[in-house]
């Protein structure tokens, strides 16, 4: 049985005549990455501080790990591991003098202090540079300790906004590795523009445009919904006839790409068994089966697009 983490529902927030949120309702359940997409202006960081307690809805409910967020703000927030876009980092700090206060400000009690450092540290990838201050550390050091700040309590609930902002593509990777890890876990709230991001790291995507969310769903029935069909990219060692394929039950359509094919399925089939039978019955010695669905970008500025065309 799921258990729901994260609960909006009816939120609304205006700052005067401005209305920032429009009735939004989204939930994330235990162990899920949940990415949270949106152009510039969309409502994601206003969603993400009303989550965090830092602002009050105009209208609606907020519950995080079954704690109302108005009724009870400090209990929610102790359920919270919060990384802002810029980290909360103060510099004549060592590392792990700075997750410790952070630590104890959250209510870890003294005797497990220590061992929620270590484990945050070692997560982090901060271990070696733990007795260094703060203000010393290059960027990508600075964001990772914003990470384990915000897991060092253990929290229900991480919400990470922009976490790889700033690090190399070494440290990027070992980063999203932790997200996944995270997911096992705790609930996770991803914000990012980087959306090779979303696709590595994310179960669920919510698109919000307009202080309204406009689309929350697997990546996959994402793709579906705005392309109509799922497609794959498939090489083989001996090229099979391309009329081979076609007839291949549940492929809509072949391709031809430089050193294999793009084959879209028909609506509400899986051409992919069938696929993998016949390589072997027919000797076509496949290389390679990767998802080609649409360009997570396309998904996306589709979405958007379609909204405002709603709208107007």
């Amino acid at each position: 049985m799921t258990e729901t983490m994260i609960h909006l529902s009816g939120v609304t927030r205006k700052f005067g005549s401005v209305k920032a949120l429009d009735n939004i309702e989204l939930q994330v359940q235990r162990g899920e990455v949940m990415g949270f997409l949106g152009p510039n202006g969309a409502g994601k960081t206003t969603t993400m501080r009303i989550l965090a307690g830092l602002l009050a809805p105009t209208e609606g409910s907020v519950a995080v790990a079954g704690v109302d967020v108005l009724e009870d703000p400090v209990e929610a927030r102790a359920r919270i591991g919060f990384l802002p876009e810029n980290p909360p980092i103060y510099g004549e700090m060592t590392v792990e003098e700075y997750l410790g206060y952070l630590a104890s400000l959250r209510r870890v009690p003294k005797g497990q202090l220590g061992g929620a450092v270590d484990r945050a540290m070692e997560r982090c990838g901060l271990t070696a540079v733990s007795n260094r201050l703060l203000r010393n550390l290059s960027k990508g050091y600075r964001q990772r300790a914003g990470i384990a700040q915000a897991i060092v309590h253990a929290p229900d609930v991480v919400i990470l906004d922009e976490p790889t902002v700033g690090l190399d593509p070494i440290q990027i990777r070992e980063i999203r590795e932790l997200i996944r890890e995270l997911g096992g876990e705790h609930s996770v709230l991803l914000s990012t523009h980087i959306l090779p991001e979303v696709r590595m790291t994310c179960g669920r995507v919510a698109v919000i445009h307009q202080g309204r969310i406009v689309a929350d769903d697997a990546l996959e029935n994402l793709e579906k919904r705005v392309h109509g069909s799922v497609a794959h990219f498939v090489r083989f060692g001996a090229l099979p006839d391309a009329d081979a394929l076609r007839r291949v039950a549940g492929v809509a359509g072949v391709t031809a790409r430089e050193d294999g094919w793009l084959i879209t399925s028909a609506p509400a089939s899986d051409p992919v068994p069938e696929l993998l039978r016949l390589s072997v019955a027919q000797g076509w010695n496949l290389r390679e089966l990767t998802p080609a669905g649409g360009n997570l970008e396309d998904i996306f500025l589709q979405l958007t697009t379609r909204e405002e065309k709603e709208n107007a």
